[in-house]
């Protein structure tokens, strides 16, 4: 089990003490100083099963300053991993990686059936 996070982020912290809570025994990455590649992100992503608009942070700072809600549509998905990989304050987050799954953001109610 593997939680991507940033660790200021309040959402991640809520999802790293449940994840303490349950005495999951889990390891951390930081996906600002160690960011993910491509090849990192389009398994993520495949293993998710969703799609790789989810996987973008819509409502920070980053997204909003590259003006993406008005490109997201027309990008391919190989700009979108292309960008994803380039800063990780643009991936949605936390991302938690348990064994076939990938989970998306913190949702306590998803994150119970982990």
């Amino acid at each position: 089990m593997l939680l991507f996070e940033y660790p200021r982020c309040s959402t991640c912290q809520k999802a790293k003490k449940y994840l303490e809570s349950k005495n999951f025994n889990f390891g951390v990455r930081n996906i600002v100083i160690d960011k993910l590649n491509i090849n990192e992100l389009d398994r993520l992503i495949q293993k998710s099963g969703k799609d790789i608009n989810k996987f973008f942070n819509t409502s920070g700072l980053k997204y909003r300053e590259l003006k993406l809600k008005d490109r997201i549509q027309t990008m391919s998905y190989e700009e979108k991993l292309q960008i994803l990989s380039t800063d990780g304050m643009l991936v949605k987050r936390p991302l938690l990686e348990v064994d076939d799954k990938v989970l998306i953001g913190f949702k306590e109610k998803e994150w119970n059936n982990v």
